[in-house]
């Protein structure tokens, strides 16, 4: 099982970044997808999340109308789309599969957001 982030990068504030997880090595149309990050001192949190059937999505509400995510079944491709970024949105972004008690991660890309 593989789950590759990629996008990650300095961004100044009010600009966008897109962030891509491509994955293998499971059934990826049957695994809902999220994606969560980690700032430096503070707890992993989730950001947006994907359902499998229908695509049904989640935002916290730090993020809600600034950042959208989808999936790519085809591809084994989720993806993140942030717009508007702040300085408080640097962290680590995380990509994460759960479908039963499969819980795969991937290792994660940089997002800093700074002047």
């Amino acid at each position: 099982v593989q789950l590759v982030e990629s996008g990650g990068g300095l961004v100044q504030p009010g600009g966008s970044l897109r962030l891509a997880c491509v994955t293998s090595g499971f059934t990826f149309s049957s695994y809902g997808m999220f994606w969560y990050r980690q700032a430096p001192g503070k707890a992993r949190e989730l950001v947006a999340s994907i359902g499998t059937v229908g695509g049904i999505t989640h935002y916290a509400d730090s993020v809600k109308g600034r950042f959208t995510i989808s999936r790519d079944n085809a591809k084994s491709t989720v993806s993140l789309q942030m717009i508007s970024l702040k300085p408080e949105d640097t962290a680590v972004y995380y990509c994460n599969a759960r479908y039963l008690t499969d819980n795969y991660w991937g290792r994660g890309t940089q997002v800093t957001v700074s002047s």
